[in-house]
């Protein structure tokens, strides 16, 4: 049953949320056990496997090939920081295409100081167009609601140069719609054009997505959960995070798609059996 906020939305725009929830990627972390959890998500989902100083390169392409061998589209995560050289790089592009990967999604990464000869996204992505990797797409990621180390502008002007290489930008944790509508209109008004695909939060307990941010490490979602209006009543009452809710408050704009959403990339914090159970809902009973 919807909330009175979305009551007048339409049904046009419902159908879109249903369809956005239902081909949604699943981003997995790679710890221990999460090849087995990759088996909860519904055949046909594409998942992706993120890329950390924590475990590297290596186990980003263990999970790949773990992924691939159950059947499933697969995304790896690519940390420009965690890249020795050219050699490096086209040594995993080469053994994710061996795999039956055609896509790679590129980050700068979060280690504080790089392996090698790359510190950026933008540096791997001028080093991918220098020979023929054999990948269809390649995505970079952006901030709607900004990055506590580099200005606005800064973000800005990256994803501009970065563009040039790619074919689709992936949006870090936002939990406002209005903020999120704000910062795409912006972006084109610049000239960024990329298709987006928007990244959300599990609909898992506020309680549990605050303790698996502080777990895995991932501070930023932390800072936007905290920030969030209603966030702070919803942990004590024990309420789970709702990612639809967001995406209602797109209204008509999903539905004229001029914001240029493609899809959607789950923040699944391994809570894949919780995902993909609420993404078998919604495809049942709509939103």
């Amino acid at each position: 049953m919807l909330s009175v906020p979305y009551e007048n939305t339409t049904s046009a725009a419902h159908q879109r949320v249903s369809d956005l929830i239902a081909s949604a990627s699943l981003e997995i972390i790679p710890l221990k056990g999460a090849d087995s959890k990759v088996a909860e998500a519904a055949r046909g989902t594409t998942v992706t496997i993120t890329c950390s100083p924590r475990f590297g390169l290596e186990r980003t392409l263990e999970h790949t090939a773990a992924a691939r061998a159950r059947g499933y589209r697969v995304v790896p995560h690519l940390a420009a920081r965690m890249v020795e050289d050219e050699q490096a790089l086209r040594r995993f592009t080469a053994r994710i295409v061996d795999l039956g990967v055609d896509d790679l999604y590129v980050i700068g990464g979060d280690a504080a100081e790089p392996l090698g000869r790359f510190g950026s996204a933008g540096e791997v992505l001028d080093a991918l167009s220098d020979f023929d990797h054999g990948l269809r797409r390649i995505g970079i990621g952006c901030y709607p609601e900004g990055h506590p180390k580099i200005s606005d502008a800064a973000l800005l002007e990256a994803l501009l140069d970065k563009q040039i290489h790619a074919d689709y930008m992936v949006s870090q944790l936002c939990f406002d719609s209005a903020a999120l509508i704000r910062w795409i209109d912006e972006v084109r008004a610049r000239g960024v054009d990329l298709p987006l695909r928007v990244g959300l939060a599990a609909p898992i307990r506020i309680a549990r997505l605050v303790e698996l941010s502080l777990k895995i490490g991932v501070g930023q979602s932390l800072r936007y959960l905290t920030k969030q209006h209603g966030m702070a009543g919803g942990l004590l009452l024990g309420r789970s995070y709702a990612p639809e809710k967001l995406l209602l408050g797109m209204g008509e704009r999903l539905v004229t798609d001029d914001l240029g959403i493609e899809g959607l990339h789950i923040f699944t914090f391994n809570q894949v059996d919780v995902t993909a159970d609420w993404q078998r809902r919604v495809a049942d009973t709509g939103v």
